[in-house]
């Protein structure tokens, strides 16, 4: 709706806004949207049942995280109907005034959960600074009296807010940048003179959003400086790990948010879908985190968890047996379960070691979603050089979502049993996978020889239908080379150890643990092995000799360096997937007396670094790639 001059006219109906442009994929954006909600509402709801029900967790620290968790369940509540509302729907209208009582419920939820974060981080200075009298100073009606001040807070400080809009004409353009109504946003569209509620709009950030942050940063200043003089590491370092939890809530609260604000305030210039998208991380991400996060970490909650929802003694869970099993003898005894294996010796640190291994995950996930998106959405990018590396995205992505869940299930909840057909499941699709991506990498070296020397007959050789059977024969041909390892597994009885080395399962590392005869799975190892990494790795050596000569009958210098140029990106591809992969089976197979640490770092470089590279590595090489995605992400 384009802007309306005339004054005398108000707007009685605002237009919220989904993803512009994506309309016609609005009902499948809508299944992640349902799927935080309901994440959302049933971790926050768990939380808060679990610590009504459990009287030995009626302590200060959990009390205010059932405060936290009350705030989290009202903004899920308040803002999830209108965004599926629009996704589901399509209803994009909203009336004036469910419009300011929405704002007026996100920013009183918003500055009540930064006061909580306040009192949490109140919480732990004084359980570190003087443990013995935590109970005495942190009682019941204390506590209730703190969170009184917190909601009395947020009514003073945001009531006024909705009531300054009220008595604007809005006689701009009536649509939102947002599928919820933030202040700062109905605030734009007014025309009358907003500096009155510009300037109260920053004093209430200031006043919830900074004062707060600075006193939670002045809490740890006083915390860290309590534990240095703690004479012991270890006590130093458990008394920092019990504000693990409470350090990423905060960070998941205040980045986005004080990002978003940035942005409204000075980042005219700045991508709408970059506003959308921040707008979603502020509202939604620490709704459906926190629960996550206290859970994972918090092993008495998590505890109380298992017992509720999990009909098996805790003992079998949680006890220490599962950590210690001694190898087992008994040649007639077969195990049901394995243990899967972090990194040995540094399981008091494995949460700390988790943090990588997240961000790992997350750029993995994030970067090949977007050049899946990106190739999708811009026809241009639709050419063969795109396509195949859409494909390589897709083996990525997979291998990402293979590997992680029980390698983040070891360092984060210290999960390590895995079952025999989950994990017969796991290491077919990780090598099925790492075969298919082998297989593209050979149709990339075969695509850049046929641009280097055909390229006038480069778009009629390799044709959409053509590059979808060949995408059809690297499927087939993973499966039909991976699917025998798991049968060849699953015949074995396993009355060794039932330790694995790695966090995830592998052929050869289950294969040593049967206590049958394992010749014919390790010559059909060493064949799969020759028959995808030697076959393919040697072919795409031969491609790139042809590449090589090709280019050196070029006369010009110029044309023959910008011929070898579009190769650059393939061969670190090639290098970072083929060089640990060589390495590790290496390791397995002849590598007996090598460290164990040795294997299990190469065996998170095989399976990790490439599906986080490669996304990097063309996004930064290839600038027709990077400059699409500059003009999504960026104006």
């Amino acid at each position: 709706m384009s802007a309306v001059n005339d004054t005398k006219f108000s707007f009685a109906v605002f237009l919220l806004t989904g993803i512009p442009g994506q309309e016609d994929f609005h009902l499948w954006i809508s299944i992640p949207f349902c799927l935080m909600y309901v994440i959302s509402i049933v971790g926050n709801s768990v939380i808060l049942f679990i610590i009504k029900t459990d009287q030995s967790l009626h302590e200060p620290m959990y009390i205010f995280l059932s405060m936290l968790a009350v705030t989290d369940l009202g903004l899920s509540i308040t803002a999830i109907p209108t965004i599926l509302g629009i996704y589901l729907f399509n209803s994009r209208e909203i009336s004036l005034d469910a419009c300011l009582s929405q704002l007026f419920f996100i920013h009183f939820l918003q500055c009540t959960e930064s006061s909580v974060l306040l009192l949490m981080a109140f919480d732990r200075f004084i359980a570190i600074h003087d443990p013995l009298r935590y109970a005495s100073i942190l009682t019941p009606p204390r506590i209730a009296k703190m969170g009184l001040v917190c909601v009395l807070r947020g009514v003073a400080v945001i009531f006024p807010l909705p009531l300054l809009l009220k008595r604007f004409q809005y006689c701009r353009a009536n649509v939102l940048s947002h599928c919820y109504c933030l202040y700062q946003e109905v605030m734009k569209l007014a025309c009358s003179d907003i500096t009155v509620n510009s300037i109260y709009g920053l004093f209430s950030k200031l006043l919830t959003i900074g004062l707060d942050s600075l006193l939670i940063f002045l809490s740890y200043v006083m915390i860290i400086k309590t534990v240095l003089t703690v004479a012991s590491p270890m006590e130093c370092l458990r008394a920092l790990n019990t504000c693990v939890s409470h350090l990423c809530v905060v960070l998941l609260f205040y980045i986005p948010d004080i990002g978003l604000s940035v942005i409204h305030r000075f980042g005219n210039s700045s991508s709408h879908l970059l506003q959308i998208l921040l707008g979603y991380v502020y509202l939604l991400v620490p709704s459906l985190m926190n629960p996550i996060v206290y859970s994972m970490k918090n092993k008495y909650l998590r505890g109380r968890i298992i017992r509720v929802f999990i009909k098996k003694k805790i003992s079998i869970l949680l006890g220490p047996s599962q950590y210690n099993m001694s190898p087992v003898n008994d040649t007639k005894f077969s195990f049901a379960v394995f243990l899967l294996t972090g990194i040995p010796g540094q399981e008091a640190i494995h949460l700390w070691i988790s943090l990588p291994f997240c961000f790992m995950y997350v750029i993995s996930i994030v970067g090949n979603s977007v050049i899946l998106f990106i190739i999708k959405t811009d026809p241009s990018l639709h050419e063969p050089m795109y396509i195949f590396l859409s494909m390589l995205a897709v083996t990525d992505l997979g291998l990402s979502i293979a590997i992680m869940p029980t390698t983040l299930g070891i360092y984060l909840f210290k999960s390590r049993e895995i079952s025999l057909d989950a994990c017969l499941s796991q290491l077919f699709f990780i090598h099925f996978l790492q075969c298919t991506e082998s297989s593209v990498l050979l149709l990339m070296a075969f695509d850049r020889f046929i641009a280097i020397r055909d390229p006038l007959r480069y778009a009629s050789i390799l044709t959409l239908q053509r590059i979808a059977k060949m995408g059809l024969v690297c499927v087939l041909r993973g499966v039909a080379i991976v699917f025998p390892l798991s049968f060849l597994l699953k015949r074995f009885r396993y009355c060794r150890a039932n330790v694995l080395s790695h966090s995830y399962c592998l052929h050869q590392d289950v294969m040593k643990l049967a206590c049958s005869d394992i010749t014919v799975n390790s010559i059909y190892g060493l064949f799969v092995k020759f028959l995808i990494v030697g076959l393919d790795s040697l072919l795409i050596f031969l491609s790139y000799v042809m590449i090589l000569k090709t280019v050196l009958s070029i006369a010009s210098y110029a044309e023959c360096l910008r011929a070898l140029n579009t190769c650059v990106s393939h061969l670190c591809a090639v290098l970072l997937f083929y060089t640990p992969e060589i390495s590790l089976s290496v390791i397995h197979r002849f590598g007996k007396g090598s460290s164990p640490l040795l294997q299990i770092l190469l065996g998170y470089i095989t399976l990790l670094v490439p599906p986080l590279m490669n996304p990097i590595v063309y996004s930064v090489k290839s600038k027709h790639l990077r400059a699409r995605i500059i003009r999504v992400f960026f104006k």
